[in-house]
């Protein structure tokens, strides 16, 4: 069947939008060929530094034809009516049928050729095409990442002709910029494009550039016995920055490994978009690995020479700011933090550095730390924001803290926690362990969240600009990976905070977080609305749950709890339900049974929750599961007489109470 080629051949697209753009570009024309009722077999998008490659193999040739009825008014409606709907349906009146006293039209639409649809399709995705940038050149008046040079488009061996915004479909595109300059091939399938492009110099999918790179940087590394010091995002990157990628090994000098190990990575990584290289004992080499763009006549020692003498500069400079930061003191620093703005509404740097380390003293206790090396770590982790290295390179901030405080010979505590509050940044970052450095970075990230919720400036949707979620799901992590036992109203009352909106904040981060381990965030609902604080046990309770509805007695005890809980709201809506407690009836039986039962649980049920004992207390639960299924058969709650009546709904209640001891299971799905 026939296959449709396309390309979006373009000036450089930013190799951050490269893979966002290949998937918008296979859900738009998916939904496009879709709403055309146009079936294909395969469909598949490629992005790469120059260009936007569709393919679509098994499309037909035209769209099927088309036959639908439509219903028109009754027979014997007035002829302006009939004469209405013949021209609505664009039939004539002998084209209509009598069904049942009423005309009916039946209207056949023929298909379109294929090509015809295409031309009309593509122009409509490039137009509105969701680039996070974009812009406009020359005199035209089309939106695009970059300067829009061709369009290829060939559908069935055929150009599928149509313009945009005056540039015309084609079947030629270009190759290598600087390897085949000035070179148009024409492609007129997609097995030709991809080899033509080849041998142009240009690898189309990303992964096939991807892998070459890493298998060819390893391999350079070996050669010298070195080790590639591998990184996924860098390898992203680079992938997208180059057609026809070369790793090429260069050399810096020996002399820049004086320097802390993340500055010299960081220089290279964000500056020159080079690899790091390590020695066998895991050491950093005085190497990189640069990715060209083209395969150099002399093997690349020119670009790599000239690579080493631009990162030779930069690591001068960071040479030049260690030397001058190591002369002051971190303590010495934080007088400039007092010039420092964290928010126009939340005052300086060091006013929040002041907040922390109040916020640290108090925690430290609940985590095992000390108080004093903890409020002296947190008293100093902001203070390397004022330091020449971290205004170089901000992403620093912590690491070079640490640093610092080492040189100075502070406790190996306080340096830690320095260097390690920020953490966890994200779930791909380790949680402290270190009680010091616990007690600091719960500090930093709830001083963060609780001082933007006091102004205000709470996450709402996709935004979150001072990336609030993080900082809850940072909290989270530390306090359940650590088995932390630190109720979030203790960190309010520390902070003086009211806890307004924090603590459903919470609920819903946890949630998230569960949810990541297959937990349900109906259990995490009916465990906070018990008014816990305590994540360690909300965690606790909801694992407990999850494993007890799981079983027959769990479902079916939770089945009963929702019944007995629309009989009392329904009673409620009539009037107040009653108020004195149930006794033990001499009959029926089931009513007394569900009595006994309700009197040799509930203790259980104390006694195991104030051991935190959550899967004796729903294993006690467990128990009702048949005196309330016994009741519900053999007892009529709505008695006409007004004793029994009032004792069967208080026994409702006390199972309703029970239960709820454990969780709200009204909030319970099922």
């Amino acid at each position: 069947m026939p296959q449709l080629l396309l390309e979006l051949f373009s000036e450089e697209i930013p190799a951050r939008m490269q893979a966002g753009a290949a998937r918008d570009l296979e859900r738009m024309a998916t939904e496009r060929l879709a709403r055309a009722d146009l079936s294909f077999e395969r469909l598949a998008a490629f992005a790469g530094p120059r260009r936007l490659t569709l393919v679509v193999n098994g499309l037909p040739a035209r769209q099927a034809d088309r036959t639908e009825e439509r219903k028109g008014p009754r027979i014997g409606a007035p002829e302006a009516a009939v004469a209405g709907f013949l021209r609505s349906a664009g039939v004539a009146r002998e084209q209509l049928a009598d069904r049942d006293g009423v005309w009916f039209a039946s209207i056949t639409r023929l298909g379109r050729p294929t090509s015809e649809v295409i031309a009309e399709m593509v122009p409509a995705i490039v137009a509105v095409f969701p680039w996070p940038k974009s812009m406009t050149w020359g005199a035209g008046t089309l939106r695009w990442v970059r300067p829009l040079h061709r369009i290829l488009c060939v559908f069935d061996g055929r150009v599928a002709p149509f313009a945009v915004d005056g540039i015309e479909s084609g079947a030629e595109t270009e190759g290598h910029r600087f390897m085949t300059p000035g070179k148009s091939f024409r492609a007129t399938n997609f097995d030709d494009y991809r080899a033509l492009l080849e041998s142009h110099f240009v690898v189309l999918e990303a992964d096939t550039r991807k892998r070459i790179i890493i298998t060819r940087a390893r391999q350079l590394c070996a050669e010298r016995g070195l080790v590639l010091v591998e990184d996924a995002g860098l390898l992203d990157e680079v992938t997208g920055m180059a057609e026809w990628p070369t790793p090429l090994l260069g050399d810096m000098n020996p002399a820049f490994l004086t320097l802390p190990p993340e500055v010299i990575r960081t220089s290279m990584r964000t500056h020159q978009r080079y690899f790091a290289v390590a020695d066998g004992a895991g050491n950093l080499a005085p190497h990189f690995i640069t990715v060209a763009n083209i395969e150099a006549p002399d093997g690349g020692a020119l670009i790599t020479a000239g690579n080493a003498r631009v990162l030779s500069a930069r690591l001068a400079d960071a040479q030049f700011f260690w030397g001058e930061d190591l002369k002051r003191t971190l303590e010495s620093r934080l007088e400039t933090l007092k010039g420092v703005t964290f928010h126009a509404k939340l005052g300086t740097m060091f006013e929040r550095a002041t907040r922390i380390e109040a916020l640290s003293r108090a925690i430290a206790p609940a985590v095992g730390a000390d108080s004093d090396w903890a409020a002296a770590a947190a008293r100093l982790a902001k203070a390397d924001l004022t330091t020449a290295m971290v205004g170089e390179f901000p992403e620093l901030q912590g690491v070079m803290g640490g640093y610092y405080a080492k040189a100075e010979g502070l406790n190996p505590a306080i340096v830690n926690a320095v260097r390690d509050h920020y953490q966890p940044q994200g779930p791909s970052e380790p949680a402290p362990t270190e009680p010091v450095t616990i007690a600091v970075a719960l500090a930093d990230k709830m001083d963060t969240i609780l001082a933007f919720f006091s102004i205000g400036e709470t996450p709402t949707g996709s935004r979150d600009p001072f990336a609030l979620r993080r900082a809850a799901l940072g909290v989270i992590r530390i306090v359940l990976e650590n088995g932390l036992r630190l109720p979030l109203g203790k960190i309010f009352a520390a902070a003086a905070f009211d806890g307004g909106g924090v603590a459903e904040f919470f609920a819903e981060r946890l949630k998230v977080s569960l949810r990541e381990r297959g937990a349900r965030h109906d259990l995490v609902d009916a465990v906070f609305a018990l008014g816990d604080d305590d994540l360690a046990r909300v965690v606790a309770r909801v694992d407990a749950l999850s494993v007890f509805l799981a079983s027959d007695d769990g479902s079916n005890l939770l089945a009963a709890y929702k019944r007995a809980g629309n009989i009392l709201n329904a009673e409620a809506r009539k009037g107040d339900l009653p108020t004195a407690a149930a006794h033990r009836p001499a009959e029926p039986a089931q009513e007394a049974g569900l009595f006994n039962a309700l009197e040799a649980c509930e203790p259980r049920v104390r006694s195991a929750l104030a051991k935190e004992d959550f899967s004796a207390a729903l294993s006690a639960l467990a128990d009702l599961r048949a005196p309330v299924d016994a009741f519900f058969d053999g007892v009529f709650v709505n008695s006409p007489v007004p004793r029994e009546r009032e004792n069967r709904l208080a026994l409702l209640g006390k199972v309703r109470e029970v239960m709820g001891r454990m969780a709200d299971f009204s909030l319970v799905s099922g």
